[in-house]
């Protein structure tokens, strides 16, 4: 491969950097979230140009889910929501940034990082995952019960 044959995924790796980096610091000011968490492709190190972004916010209270969602499309300028869905406890909201980048949070009750994990919180996390914000361990915990697994830190580059 040449020199700048990734230039394209290089740029796009960036902008995810930037989006996590705005997603964390968000978290961080929200009373309700307890914890964030990059899984799928992009915590796998196997995303392509047109590798969705997939992020699990916990939340301590779920009942808040309407404030904390109508706040997601906030964290990039431009974004717009796609698509709703609910998968067991987690719900989920997708956005398509103005570069095309589309960008899936996961929305679900702190519960969904207890320990014994559940089949599905297990197989997601088994997948790869990268902690993002983890103020009370509950990351950790999972973490622990599905090590080893491959896991990748997005944000040091």
């Amino acid at each position: 491969m040449g020199c700048c044959g990734n230039t394209s995924l290089d740029a796009r790796r960036s902008e995810v950097r930037r989006l996590l980096s705005n997603v964390t610091s968000w978290a961080g000011r929200q009373a309700n979230v307890d914890g964030l968490v990059l899984v799928g492709s992009y915590a796998r190190a196997q995303e392509r140009l047109d590798s969705d972004v997939d992020i699990v916010v916990l939340l301590s209270d779920i009942s808040a889910y309407p404030a904390i969602s109508s706040q997601l499309h906030e964290i990039r300028d431009g974004s717009r929501l796609v698509r709703s869905a609910t998968w067991g406890p987690v719900r989920e909201q997708r956005y398509r940034l103005r570069s095309g980048l589309i960008v899936e949070f996961g929305v679900a009750p702190a519960s969904w990082a207890d320990v014994p994990l559940d089949p599905g919180t297990r197989r997601v996390l088994s997948d790869g995952h990268d902690i993002l914000f983890d103020p009370k361990g509950l990351l950790t915990r999972a973490h622990d019960a599905v090590a080893p697994h491959p896991t990748r830190n997005l944000r040091d580059g």
